[in-house]
């Protein structure tokens, strides 16, 4: 049978607390239930109906709305039997990693992960494609004696658990706002005219669009206001062009005239 974890109702204000559970996940929100707890605090939460055990990685959290509830601190017996599991966990990642390469599967183990009831193992891993893991399933519930999940997760979610060092040489953006960053596409490239510089000078060591892309890009779509498009036709002090490159936060564009010469002029003196 489930647990029900039911929230009292109370007048008293609860405050929320990020907790990791899986490592190639965010963090999730939790109320702390007035434990007082601090970050480094391992706990154990009531999540989707069971108990795991997490790390506290940030407090007085303001969320919507709360996924969970922490239960406890962890005690002393708690915190012996998660490093038994964290034993356990490299055990199972060789013999899976052993049946992946014996079934010749096309996919690459991330991860593992004891439900803190020691009813469920869940592995992560990563693949180009679709893969069938079928078979494998059934291999390592028979070896195991549990229930067995297999989770695709995404490059980014790999960088955030390996970590790593960004272009800039300080830690993955990924791993230092705990994947909380909001998602980059090639328009925030685009509009800070990073998209003509490879695919290499804006990619992340995910393979993926950099997270840092997402800093600026809102500062530089209003300062675009008022900018035409490369390739507008424009008329400087009489003579006629075309825009071909554009220098957003110094307000002034390249514009290539029609005897070939360029100069880089102010958007103010440019006239349709």
């Amino acid at each position: 049978m489930g647990i029900n974890f039911q929230f009292p109702v109370s007048n008293f204000q609860y405050m929320n607390v990020l907790v990791k559970i899986y490592p190639w996940e965010s963090p999730r929100v939790f109320r702390d239930n007035s434990l007082n707890l601090r970050e480094g605090d391992r706990v154990i939460v009531g999540i989707e109906r069971e108990i795991e055990n997490g790390e506290v990685v940030a407090v007085n959290v303001e969320a919507d709305q709360e996924e969970g509830l922490v239960l406890r601190r962890a005690n002393v017996s708690d915190l012996e039997l998660i490093e038994r599991y964290q034993e356990k966990e490299k055990e199972a990642l060789r013999f899976c990693q052993t049946e992946i390469r014996r079934n010749e599967l096309p996919m690459k183990l991330t991860g593992v992960h004891f439900s803190f009831d020691g009813s469920k193992i869940i592995f992560s891993f990563t693949a180009g494609k679709r893969v069938d893991f079928r078979n494998l399933i059934k291999v390592l519930s028979q070896h195991f004696q549990r229930s067995v999940r297999l989770q695709q997760i995404g490059s980014r979610d790999e960088a955030r658990m390996v970590g790593g060092l960004g272009i800039c040489g300080k830690e993955l953006c990924c791993r230092i706002f705990n994947g909380n960053l909001k998602s980059v596409s090639a328009e925030n490239a685009r509009i800070q005219q990073l998209g003509q510089r490879g695919s290499d000078r804006i990619s992340g060591l995910c393979g993926r669009l950099r997270c840092c892309l997402g800093y600026e890009s809102e500062q530089y779509k209003k300062a675009s206001v008022g900018f035409q498009g490369l390739r507008s036709a424009v008329t400087v002090n009489g003579e006629k062009g075309k825009i071909i490159e554009k220098h957003v936060l110094a307000r002034e564009v390249t514009v290539e005239f029609e005897d070939r010469t360029r100069k880089r002029v102010d958007v103010k003196d440019i006239k349709n």
